[in-house]
């Protein structure tokens, strides 16, 4: 196993600040038990400590998706994957291949070379298929040699990553070519798994899609309860630009609108990127999309489903969003066997 800095092999006993949090979430697992983990007040310190040191930093992706996969080591491997190291010599050596046993779109594979990697650094892969590739049943995309307690403490959170990016990017892919022929793209929204953001956001893309904003922290969308909130459409507007201006915050304003009124005081006040038109019909989408005329982007969101894409494109949006794409995706069905 691969000796590093990271949360799930090495944990000493230290206090709880933010600089140790991640150790302490698995010192309180092993030494608490998983069942007291979610009943215990020093859990919820724990996270709420991560949180609150999160928010005081802007972390990169890379930076999350190391941290997800310390995470994931560590909720699933704990103290010890004590099957494997029971019948398994630590010196042995084997292979293992990805196979395929469903028709989709291919992603994940950059990450689950990360996963080998940060966990046994001499764990050799072997890529056959890319990211974006369309794949079959028996396709083989990867092989994997190395030691095999390594092989098999790998293989789940590898297979839990892939199948579900892989479910996102045929997702993804049906739709974008339901859209063939328009100039219209699909967007994801934030409706994704709490901690897989970056990864499904990512599947999105090697499927096709466009990424819209990643989180609350990239792009100002003004939906409806912030309208609500603020006191009515003009005061979100201008108080979205003066925000941005005074925090020297060069960020693009989106607003949802749910009706014609709505839409006719943004075209007046102005000031914004890009114009949400929220669970409009077909014959109102187009409508808006002419009244609009070019002078923002426009983009459909609410009700919509596979089956009524298309019409909706072919009112003149410049973007459709759809949360299924991350929200209720299957993931694609794959394998780990040796061979």
């Amino acid at each position: 196993m691969r000796r590093r800095s990271g949360p799930w092999h090495s944990c000493p006993r230290t206090s709880f600040s933010s600089g140790n949090v991640r150790n302490i979430l698995l010192e309180v697992r092993k030494n608490r038990g998983i069942g007291e983990v979610f009943s215990d007040l020093s859990f919820i310190f724990v996270q709420q400590t991560l949180w609150m040191n999160n928010i005081k930093r802007m972390e990169t992706v890379n930076q999350l998706i190391d941290r997800l996969i310390d995470l994931a080591f560590a909720e699933d491997i704990g103290d010890g994957d004590h099957t494997t190291l029971s019948c398994i010599p630590t010196d042995a050596t084997g292979k293992s291949r990805l196979l395929i046993k469903e028709a989709g779109v291919l992603a994940g594979v950059e990450i689950a070379k990360e996963i080998f990697h940060r966990f046994d650094p001499t764990m050799k892969v072997q890529v056959l298929m890319q990211d974006g590739a369309e794949v079959k049943p028996g396709d083989v995309p990867m092989v994997v040699e190395g030691k095999v307690q390594s092989l098999l403490q790998t293989e789940r959170l590898m297979l839990n990553v892939m199948q579900r990016m892989s479910g996102i990017a045929t997702m993804t892919r049906k739709y974008v070519k339901r859209l063939e022929g328009t100039h219209t793209r699909v967007l994801d929204t934030r409706k994704t798994t709490p901690g897989m953001r970056m990864l499904e956001k990512q599947a999105v893309k090697i499927g096709g899609g466009v990424n819209h904003r990643i989180g609350l922290f990239d792009m100002i969308l003004l939906k409806d309860n912030h309208v609500d909130f603020a006191g009515g459409i003009d005061k979100a507007i201008e108080r979205a630009k003066t925000y941005c201006k005074e925090k020297g915050k060069d960020l693009k304003i989106e607003i949802e609108v749910r009706n014609f009124d709505e839409l006719r005081q943004v075209l007046h006040i102005g000031g914004v990127d890009r114009i949400m038109l929220d669970n409009f019909t077909p014959e109102n989408t187009r409508k808006a999309v002419e009244m609009i005329g070019g002078r923002y982007e426009t983009e459909s969101s609410g009700g919509i489903t596979f089956d009524t894409l298309r019409e909706y494109a072919e009112c003149g949006v410049d973007f459709i969003s759809v949360g299924a794409l991350t929200h209720s995706v299957k993931g694609l069905d794959m394998s780990f066997k040796a061979c």
